[in-house]
């Protein structure tokens, strides 16, 4: 009987179709990211108070050193499969599990959260639905739960109930609608900031909120660590690298117009935001805090209110559709790298769309919905969540841009990340050492430090989902007689030459080709002097 731990997945590169544009790049992240700011604009005040542009750009700067090192990544490796990619290859199974497992736990809460948040966008116009809540209990061992929201909840579940099936049907937005909601989303964003700073800032009031309504350290810590939602997304970019004409040229030049874009607006709606209504209005609307902004603004704001609430109900419900087709597309990632069953990403028969992983991560999405509205705050729980899944993610990519570097040399790279330090190795490789990418990683280990010293459920809830799902990956590798903590033999350098074949990235193919070459004369030289 053959030693099944010794075989190694053979590789697999699917042709999807190139067909994203620049343009169509661009506005695929922002249709995401440019949607987390109508989620974490209220939160975020709510939690920071005066000092919320000091929190979104603190969040923002580890943001910009994580968009680079997605960038190159992404760019150098265009495959499905974002960051859990990047990590399997840079660090190894396990890591790469991990990281997967991280993610997931973002695309489902992305499911909830975002849907929870379409729904407090709704009730814009029917606030009789936010503001009603009963008292459940007493239970034996929780007690009483208070201030339940039955009817917003009923919205959330309805809405993810719909996705599941629109998703299970094939049923999807289009590029070019995603592509209009995200220029159409962006024109509303720049011009309520640009209506809000001429004809409603008071910068008086921004001052003195950040003078005399300072956050404790405590709660800028909290604040701080949860605008980091404001900017998740970037794995949108990545996921569809496979799809993107010409990656090479194409990632790098989106994903920096889109760090670029989505942390200008982040800092610039909290400073306009506090100049025009003071925090405490915000953290009573922080369902739908953006709205309430634009509904004060003069002249337009009886407009600019129902027409931000609609725009933002779609746009988050976008994201949460996001978070269903991004899990499945993560799961077949997972799938083809011996980390997850193949079951998940087996098609339904009629509607050629993989149900059950549709099914079952739709299912925890909604469940995840449940179990947050049974808290204090569902925003905040889910909330909690999504950073912890965030910032778990981001620190091991950074790992894997630093491992990659180190380890996979000779694959071109489109873009580096910049500040380098240049380190001749034992074997007379030339490796160039990121110093952002140490920078951000220290940065991103600082902001899941703070998710854990002050998120009470994102400490317990988080590292618990990994857990879990780390007992699932030890049985199924046992079941598939497959080494549990090392990795399997991948054959990345086959399944690089096909992949920068299917991209048309003939230059870089024979670059690759010439590094390796050169690598294998090297090492020919070592044997014979050996």
């Amino acid at each position: 009987m053959p030693d099944r731990r010794a075989a190694a997945p053979v590789p697999e590169v699917r042709s999807l179709r190139r067909d994203v544009s620049v343009w169509g790049s661009f506005m695929w992240g922002f249709a995401d990211v440019g949607a987390d700011i109508y989620a974490a604009l209220g939160i975020v005040i709510a939690a920071t108070m005066g000092a919320a542009p000091l929190a979104f750009a603190a969040a923002g700067l580890v943001y910009i050193m994580i968009g680079l090192a997605y960038t190159e990544l992404a760019s150098a490796y265009p495959l499905a499969g974002g960051g859990q990619y990047f990590v399997s290859r840079g660090v190894g199974d396990v890591a790469g599990f991990i990281a997967g497992s991280a993610l997931l736990l973002d695309y489902t809460i992305d499911i909830a959260l975002f849907a929870v948040f379409s729904a407090g966008y709704i009730n814009f116009f029917f606030p009789a639905i936010r503001n009603f809540t009963v008292t459940l209990g007493p239970f034996p061992v929780i007690g009483t739960l208070p201030h339940i929201a039955p009817l917003w909840a009923a919205e959330t579940f309805l809405l993810i109930g719909l996705l599941t099936w629109l998703n299970v049907r094939g049923v999807r937005e289009s590029s070019l609608l995603n592509e209009f909601i995200g220029a159409f989303g962006l024109v509303v964003e720049a011009g309520l900031i640009i209506i809000g700073l001429v004809f409603a800032w008071k910068p008086e009031l921004l001052v003195d909120q950040m003078i005399h309504q300072f956050p404790t350290l405590n709660q800028f810590m909290y604040g701080s660590s949860l605008a980091i939602i404001s900017y998740v997304g970037l794995e949108s970019i990545s996921q569809a690298a496979q799809e993107t004409r010409r990656p090479a040229t194409v990632i790098p030049r989106t994903s920096i117009g889109l760090i670029g874009s989505v942390f200008l607006f982040a800092v610039f709606f909290s400073i306009t935001g506090l100049g025009v209504l003071p925090w405490q209005a915000y953290a009573q609307d922080v369902d739908h805090s953006v709205a309430l902004f634009a509904s004060r603004l003069p002249f337009i704001g009886p407009m600019a209110g129902p027409l931000t609430a609609v725009l933002g109900a779609v746009i988050l419900l976008i994201s949460s559709n996001t978070g269903i087709m991004g899990a499945s597309r993560l799961v077949y990632s997972m799938s083809q790298l011996n980390l997850m069953t193949p079951w998940f990403r087996e098609v339904h028969p009629r509607y050629r769309t993989p149900a059950r992983s549709i099914l079952v991560f739709s299912g925890i999405g909604l469940l995840e919905a449940l179990l947050a509205f049974l808290t204090p705050s569902a925003v905040d729980a889910l909330a909690n969540m999504y950073a912890f899944g965030a910032t778990l993610g981001y620190t091991l990519v950074f790992v894997a841009l630093i491992s990659l570097r180190i380890n996979d040399p000779y694959s071109p790279r489109p873009y580096r990340v910049p500040l380098n330090v240049r380190w001749h190795r034992g074997d007379g490789q030339m490796i160039a050492v990121p110093i952002i990418g140490l920078l951000g990683l220290l940065g991103v280990l600082i902001t899941l430090a703070e998710v854990v010293l002050t998120h009470a459920i994102g400490r317990i809830a988080g590292p618990a989902w990994v857990l879990l799902c780390l007992v699932y990956y030890v049985l199924y590798r046992r079941r598939q007689g497959l080494p549990v903590w090392r990795s399997v033999k991948h054959q990345w350098e086959e399944q690089q030459r096909a992949v920068l074949k299917d991209a048309e990235e003939f230059d870089l193919l024979e670059e690759y080709e010439f590094a390796l070459a050169q690598r294998n004369r090297q090492r020919a030289r070592g044997q014979a002097h050996a």
